[in-house]
């Protein structure tokens, strides 16, 4: 009884200190997701209070979190929207990995930590954080611009290549065969293939199985089917999260815009918890060691991931100020940067290597934020500057346009 009450103290402080964060970050007009961390931080391992009685809980509404996070963020698309931009944005996806999981792979080279090392930092560099990115454009508004397809496109095509990239690396830590390994390979490409398919062949019979006037048989059948993919893909050796957008994927029409009325409180509920619980995991007193590294890495990889944002965007024909956007959404790391990280410390592979991470995610998963609202009005700053423009045109500009109401300047 006595542990009972200590764990609803507990998680109740942490909702009721999230509810007065999101409301403080409201009115500064600015992101959530660094308070939360800070949050996280301040409860966590060598924090200023560290939690005990409901550290367990909080790690499974994590969970959740990151799986309705990237539910939400399948039900933007349609399985022909999939396949389509597939077929059209593999070119970024290759530039992607060759822009930022490159540089990981160098760093890990140089500090002599040794291939295995090297392979699992280039994971670490390389996947932005979707649950993060979804977040932040949901936050800002931009769910419906015109560069957020390209956005999803680099997300999606970093969701499917963890399906090869976690089996690969489980078999490099673990040290097994290349024929296990490749077994281990062959089940993952296999499963996710298939709940691919069944999304696309199947999702409008699916959308009907689901479908129902009733909100509350919506919501449980709904939730109830994400978490058992999630949780067979997740067993499987792919990833839940990859299972959760599937999902997403297959649903459309009125039940995927029910289904998105329904979830969204429950989705910032568990997403909040998600970045408290991965600020409970990070010790304070690890990262003064590394965060030189770590702050050196950050800087190369944003900037390849801008390059990379942008560079897809203009691919695709969006418009300059929407590659800007585009390339300052990519750059947040989190979930999947973390995970792998984990993988490689269980494994005993080099002990730097999990507070570099660390380090090195809670750097970008602050600064990913402020790059996705800012790299654009930064960019159009510097232009303007180097274009010779300045303050005094701005304003003969704006009286102009005053005295010509048709805009003919």
């Amino acid at each position: 009884m006595h542990s009972s009450a200590i764990f609803l103290i507990e998680f109740g402080a942490i909702i009721l200190g999230l509810g007065l964060l999101g409301r403080l970050a409201g009115r500064l007009q600015f992101s959530p997701i660094p308070l939360y961390l800070l949050a996280g931080l301040a409860f966590g391992t060598g924090g200023l209070l560290p939690l005990g009685a409901s550290e367990e809980f909080v790690a499974i509404g994590a969970e959740i979190g990151v799986i309705l996070l990237l539910l939400m963020l399948g039900l933007e698309y349609t399985a022909s929207d999939l396949v389509s931009n597939l077929k059209t944005q593999y070119p970024a996806g290759l530039v992607d990995f060759a822009l930022n999981a490159v540089p990981g792979a160098l760093a890990a080279l140089l500090m002599g930590w040794g291939p295995v090392a090297a392979v699992v930092l280039a994971g670490v560099t390389w996947i932005s954080s979707s649950g993060v990115i979804a977040k932040v454009m949901g936050d800002l508004g931009r769910l419906g611009n015109r560069e957020t397809p390209v956005i999803l496109s680099v997300l999606v095509l970093e969701d499917l290549a963890m399906a090869v990239y976690l089996p690969i690396v489980t078999a490099l830590l673990a040290g097994v065969s290349l024929a296990a390994g490749s077994a281990t390979l062959a089940i993952a490409l296999g499963v996710a293939g298939a709940v691919l398919f069944v999304a696309v062949r199947y999702g409008r019979l699916i959308s009907r199985f689901v479908s129902s006037d009733d909100p509350e048989k919506l919501l449980l059948v709904v939730l109830g089917l994400t978490l058992l993919v999630a949780g067979i893909a997740q067993q499987l050796q792919v990833s839940a999260a990859v299972g959760a957008f599937l999902v997403g994927i297959a649903l459309s029409g009125e039940v995927a815009e029910g289904t998105h009325t329904l979830l969204s409180p429950l989705r910032d509920l568990f997403a909040a918890v998600f970045f408290v619980f991965f600020g409970l995991h990070t010790d304070p007193a690890s990262i003064p060691p590394v965060i030189l590294p770590a702050l050196a890495l950050a800087v190369v990889t944003a900037l390849t991931k801008i390059a990379t944002g942008y560079w897809a965007a203009k691919r695709a024909g969006v418009g300059v100020k929407g590659r800007w956007r585009a390339g300052g959404t990519l750059v947040a790391r989190g979930e999947f940067s973390i995970v792998i990280a984990g993988l490689a410390v269980s494994a005993g592979i080099e002990p730097e290597l999990g507070p570099l991470a660390t380090a090195y995610v809670l750097v970008l998963v602050v600064v990913g934020p402020l790059t996705a609202r800012y790299t654009e009005p930064v960019a159009a700053w510097v232009g303007k500057r180097r274009s010779g423009g300045g303050p005094a045109d701005g304003e003969a500009a704006a009286a102009k346009s005053v005295q010509d109401p048709v805009g003919r300047v």
